[in-house]
């Protein structure tokens, strides 16, 4: 009969030796998922310089329309200030 001395040394090897297949086979998993991941996030970083482009036109316009817009506002401050100017000056010579 086999005693414990030699069973408890064979249960330990097999233990082991599940557990290192297991593992092997879980790596090979985690693997296979971080080259997905991978290949997903390429694809996301693709799409996002694409999105880029659209937002950087974007942005230029709102700054084009936002330049335009001032210089509007600043002639027509101008020429309001011009009109108020001049009835004061006249105003002061009467």
């Amino acid at each position: 009969m086999i005693d414990l001395e030699q069973l408890l040394p064979i249960m330990l090897y097999i233990s082991l030796i599940i557990l290192v297949i297991f593992l092997i086979a879980l790596v090979i998993r985690l693997m296979k998922t971080l080259n997905r991941v991978d290949t997903i996030l390429d694809d996301v970083n693709r799409k996002m310089i694409k999105v880029d482009g659209l937002f950087d036109i974007i942005d230029r316009t709102t700054d084009a329309a936002s330049h335009v817009s001032d210089k509007i506002i600043s002639g027509i401050s101008n020429a309001i200030n011009f009109v108020f100017r001049r009835k004061r000056g006249n105003e002061d010579d009467e």
